[in-house]
């Protein structure tokens, strides 16, 4: 039997917060192993619990969501931040993308389209309710040449040491972080840029100046 996906829920609200553990408590493949109401709290909570799924809210006191996601994701990137919140607008949802989620869901969601996005990203995969996906593709694409750096800060650094011709084992030590978790960013660096050796990372580095020629 396949374990069940350990869960962390953030939201600035407890009713909210209630709602959404008494929603998936009835799963029997999920388990909410805690709660946050800010976003220092819920890097906290990722540190100490090590969930597999966070399901984050945008807007909080003290780290909104965006924030909160960009540091999960560059401590530890095995982490899936799932965006679950009140904003539909492009801004919002394109910033949560580049901080390192890898779902956006509005929280007038259905239970049962609530945990198939759990499940969904638990995966691997990328989920984005139907309304997000129409606001994402009703305006016009931005071209290639404008789009921002999908990469956190620390995947920059990374790609940085790779291009530099630097081993795992050595921008481990370098960056102070375990040999895993170097390999789990090279890993994300290629799939968000769609390139599939060190050459091509190399390549991506050179002509973004991310290192000099």
């Amino acid at each position: 039997m396949d374990k069940p996906i350990k869960v962390v829920i953030v939201d600035d609200h407890q009713v909210v917060l209630d709602g959404f553990i008494a929603r998936l408590q009835l799963e029997d493949g999920i388990d909410v192993v805690g709660t946050a109401s800010n976003g220092l709290e819920a890097v906290d909570a990722a540190k100490q619990l090590r969930p597999d799924v966070v399901l984050m809210d945008i807007s909080m006191p003290l780290m909104n969501g965006i924030d909160a996601t960009r540091l999960i994701k560059e401590e530890l990137p095995q982490i899936k931040v799932l965006m679950l919140t009140m904003h539909d607008s492009r801004e919002y949802i394109m910033n949560v993308m580049q901080a390192g989620a890898v779902g956006y869901m509005l929280k007038e969601i259905s239970a049962e389209k609530m945990v198939q996005a759990i499940k969904t990203v638990n995966q691997g995969s990328t989920y984005f309710c139907e309304s997000v996906t129409q606001t994402l593709f009703s305006q016009e694409v931005i071209p290639a040449a404008q789009k921002p750096n999908p990469l956190s800060r620390r995947e920059a650094a990374v790609l940085k040491l790779v291009a530099q011709g630097h081993s795992s084992k050595k921008i481990a030590v370098l960056l102070n972080i375990s040999y895993r978790t170097v390999e789990t960013h090279r890993q994300n660096i290629k799939h968000k840029l769609d390139l599939h050796s060190t050459a091509e990372l190399a390549k991506y580095a050179l002509e973004q100046g991310v290192v000099d020629s």
